[in-house]
């Protein structure tokens, strides 16, 4: 299997063999593979320093890039025969662009530095004939960028790592209590205001440690469609999220009329500005549910809208205290008015409203599973976060669903239980752990299981202050999470573990020259360590549901 991750369908061969790519190697693009052929010149080419030259007609001999309708979308075929050289077949552009990616892992690690670092050497490849496709159409992750701010540089970084995993959803959080990070141009307050807290919790939110110094950022707009951009340019949708109605505090600092007045005034004397929250955890501050608060987000919206192409739009809906809805005169007169049951249904008219117009507009909406709560909107689609249960209830709905279990695959739960895992949060999720996750849910029957679109893995950065945090928190795992989401795996308990971990001794030397601070498999290194800063680690095994 060539150490290949994640493992391909069927390969025939490798023989002893090979096809050579040294500098007279040319490289031959049909119509439509030009993604493909860009990113082979940029980043293989400057790898390996080869010119990779423009070939005449069709190329024989060298690397050949073509469509294929006889292939599925995103499924390819890779072969590499001395009189033929390497032929790249994707039954369409995307699957061009992930046999690329299998063929720079066929190169070795060094195809994945930014630079030669062997001079004169030739690199190549055996003679073989792989077949591969993926198992789902939805393989993402999703980075928090709202608790600790991931500079642009450092969110293009993660999508090139995406793009080298066959990952192809970049579920994008860009606001919650502890920031708002997208600018919106109509309201600059959400950046001026919204964007920056007075200081950080440095742990879990029991610690008693603060990093006393403001932290935000934020992404102008400009920012935004050169990362969509050089997402698309690797066949990767970016899944904006903006977080209503919970989770919204510091929207609602910016902007105090659109939290619950009444309450909040009465609470602090007459005074309803909040500021952005500086502590982890679920903040009972929430958005009213008043209509000026709809115009308003509508008016956000259209903005995210013009700045995102992707199908899905994505309006949180989770966690959303209902104490301020309970207290608030307004509110209880609104689930009146509406006839409404409780706060719940109030919470399912919140999100039905913004259902209806994305709807209107040719998107659908996504949201975490407590939008089951108080009934699902009509064309709402479900990323399934607290175990299997919202998304099995909403594929028996009819509803399409995102399977991101929190007790499989949140990566910021703890790999390890030993004594120096750094800020150990939530149960302890192994490398194998993530390689026996399991999708599908066998409840569901085979049209049931048709509505899950596939699966994600999420890093939420509360207690991950920088990148080399977030390296180490989602990789090696992220890696058996791709080979998961792509490959047509047997069960869990029959899933050969062994022989990934054999393939992963040479995935380490590609991440290694990536730059990837992963952790390594004997534990973290010194430096990697946070002796002294409280987490919160659950014992025992994850429940199941």
């Amino acid at each position: 299997m060539s150490e290949l991750i994640p493992a391909p369908r069927a390969v025939e061969g490798p023989s002893p063999c090979g096809v050579p790519l040294d500098r007279d190697t040319t490289l031959w693009a049909a119509p439509g593979t030009q993604t493909t052929e860009r990113w082979l010149r940029a980043t293989l080419g400057a790898a390996l320093g080869l010119p990779l030259r423009p070939a005449p007609e069709d190329g024989r001999g060298g690397v050949r890039l073509l469509l294929d309708d006889s292939l599925k979308p995103e499924a390819y075929r890779l072969s590499a025969t001395a009189d033929r050289g390497v032929e790249i077949r994707g039954g369409d552009p995307a699957g061009v662009f992930w046999g690329a990616q299998t063929l720079r892992q066929l190169l070795g690690p060094d195809a994945f530095r930014r630079a030669p670092v062997r001079p004169g050497h030739t690199p190549g490849i055996a003679h073989q004939i792989i077949e591969d496709s993926p198992r789902f159409r939805w393989r993402g992750l999703m980075l928090d960028v709202a608790r600790h701010f991931m500079p642009k540089d450092g969110v293009l970084r993660y999508l090139d790592l995406m793009a080298a995993h066959k990952l192809n959803v970049f579920h994008f959080h860009l606001t919650d209590d502890q920031g708002w990070r997208l600018e919106i141009q109509r309201y600059p307050r959400l950046t001026e205001v919204g964007s920056w807290r007075t200081r950080t919790k440095f742990g879990h939110r029991a610690s008693p440690l603060w990093e006393e110094k403001p932290h935000g950022g934020y992404y102008t707009q400009d920012d935004i469609r050169e990362i969509v951009a050089y997402a698309a340019e690797r066949h990767i949708t970016v899944v904006p999220e903006i977080d209503v109605p919970g989770h919204s505090q510091a929207a609602i600092a910016a902007y105090p009329e659109l939290g619950n007045t009444d309450v909040v005034a009465s609470a602090t004397a007459g005074d309803t500005a909040l500021s952005v929250w500086d502590d982890w955890g679920v903040s009972p501050n929430v958005l009213a549910p008043a209509d000026n608060t709809l115009r308003f987000y509508e008016g956000v919206f259209e903005e995210v809208l013009d700045l995102f192409p992707s199908e899905f739009i994505h309006v949180g809906g989770d966690e959303c205290p209902k104490d301020q809805w309970r207290r608030s005169p307004a509110a209880r007169a609104r689930i009146r008015e509406l006839g409404l049951a409780d706060e719940d249904e109030l919470q399912s008219w919140f999100i039905g409203h913004f259902d209806t117009w994305l709807s209107a507009r040719g998107r659908r909406l996504i949201g975490w599973d407590e939008i089951l709560e108080g009934g699902l909107a009509a064309g709402a689609t479900v990323s399934s976060w607290r175990g299997y249960a919202g998304g099995i209830a909403a594929a028996r709905a009819g509803h399409d669903v995102v399977m991101c279990p929190e007790q499989q695959v949140y990566l910021d739960h703890r790999q390890a239980d030993g004594a120096d895992e750094p800020v150990p949060i939530g149960y302890v999720r192994t490398l194998e752990d993530v390689y026996r996750f399991e999708p599908v849910p066998p409840q569901l029957t085979e049209a049931e299981a048709g509505r899950v679109l596939g699966t994600q893995a999420n890093v939420w950065t509360e207690v991950m202050e920088d990148q080399a945090r977030v390296d180490y928190q989602a990789f090696p795992r992220l890696a058996a999470f791709a080979e998961v989401a792509w490959s047509a795996l047997p069960a869990p308990a029959e899933r050969d573990f062994a022989g990934f971990e054999r393939r992963m001794a040479a995935h380490y030397r590609r991440l290694d020259a990536l730059g990837v601070a992963y952790r390594p498999p004997a534990g973290p290194r010194p430096w990697q360590r946070r002796p002294g800063v409280l987490g919160r680690p659950i014992e025992g095994a994850p429940p199941n549901r």
